[in-house]
């Protein structure tokens, strides 16, 4: 039986617009948004927060809502787990870069730092393909907001 792993998926939006990620060493993981692993005894709206935080470098994010879980078996990419993962909202505040490359320092894996090179995407139908399923909660954030579907 797969093990059950607890993440968390932030759609950190400025505007009307969603914060998005590549990874500049490993293009073949798509584009993004942050996400992570829930700590053992930890929340999921700490983690959330934690995790964006780590991913992006921006203080100041503001938890909005949560939007949703998923279940997402990952066995086919070869791990033996399942992802739970929920999803939320977060607002930046304040007037954050329009592109930027940050340094995550303690990937959960236990890797050395990654490079990320963040950019905001123009809801609601410019946001490019996300990766994995991370687009599995878009429709919810675009309602919550007010947007048309894109």
């Amino acid at each position: 039986m797969p093990a059950i792993i607890q993440k968390v998926l932030a759609y950190v939006t400025w505007g009307d617009k969603l914060l998005v990620f590549s990874h500049p060493d490993f293009p073949e993981a798509g584009i993004q948004v942050p996400a992570g692993t829930i700590e053992p005894g930890e929340e999921p709206e700490a983690a959330v927060l934690r995790e964006a935080f780590e991913e992006t470098g921006l203080s100041g994010l503001k938890l909005v809502a949560p939007l949703g879980e998923q279940l997402r078996d990952v066995t086919p990419f070869g791990k033996d787990e399942l992802h739970h993962r929920y999803f939320f909202h977060l607002r930046c505040e304040g007037t954050p870069p329009r592109t930027w490359r940050h340094w995550e320092e303690f990937p959960s894996d236990g890797s050395e730092r990654v490079a990320f090179d963040f950019f905001w995407a123009q809801l609601p139908d410019g946001v490019p393909p996300l990766i994995a399923g991370h687009d599995a909660h878009l429709p919810a954030l675009l309602r919550s907001m007010g947007l048309p579907s894109a």
